[in-house]
């Protein structure tokens, strides 16, 4: 079933069980960072900070507003943030959380703008930004998405196109 549209329940499902599997695979992410340190804690911090803003997700009623989500994930993630990649992340979804807390649905182009929203925020929070790391990936993620909004496609397409 194709989905172009989603509301405040299925975000909340989704960013979750997001949380849920970059806490399963952290191991797996503190081995694979090697850029610009390798510190060996990048996995760790990217979870603490995510498992921070998921339990004040998980928190609230089934019936949440994306607003009150929104709310949720960009404090609960600078509460929880660790580290630098931690930092970063909650300003991902801080920036994120701007572009979509107005919004009664989350389409295609509406999350192609919160990726860019997401990008500019981490960007003016880092002193000195370095290309390879996170933020780099973050900005090509969303250059892909913002060329891919202009077609009609459903989420599932757009993330393996991203992906690809």
């Amino acid at each position: 079933m194709s989905q172009n549209q989603l509301d405040a329940k299925m975000f909340k499902e989704m960013f979750l069980a997001g949380a849920k599997n970059l806490e399963s695979k952290k191991e797996y992410i503190n081995e694979l960072n090697v850029f610009p340190v390798p510190d060996g804690d990048t996995g760790t911090n990217m979870t603490l900070t995510i498992m921070s803003a998921a339990k004040e997700v998980a928190s609230l009623d089934e019936n949440a507003t994306l607003k009150e989500l929104s709310k949720a994930i960009s404090s609960g993630s600078l509460r929880g943030a660790r580290g630098n990649s931690g930092v970063i992340l909650s300003q991902l979804l801080r920036g994120f959380c701007k572009e979509i807390k107005g919004k009664k649905q989350i389409t295609v182009s509406v999350l192609a703008d919160g990726f860019v929203r997401a990008v500019e925020t981490a960007y003016k929070a880092v002193m000195k930004p370095k290309e390879g790391t996170i933020l780099t990936v973050a900005k090509g993620v969303a250059e892909k998405a913002v060329e891919l909004s202009e077609m009609d496609m459903d989420f599932e397409t757009l993330g393996q196109e991203i992906l690809d």
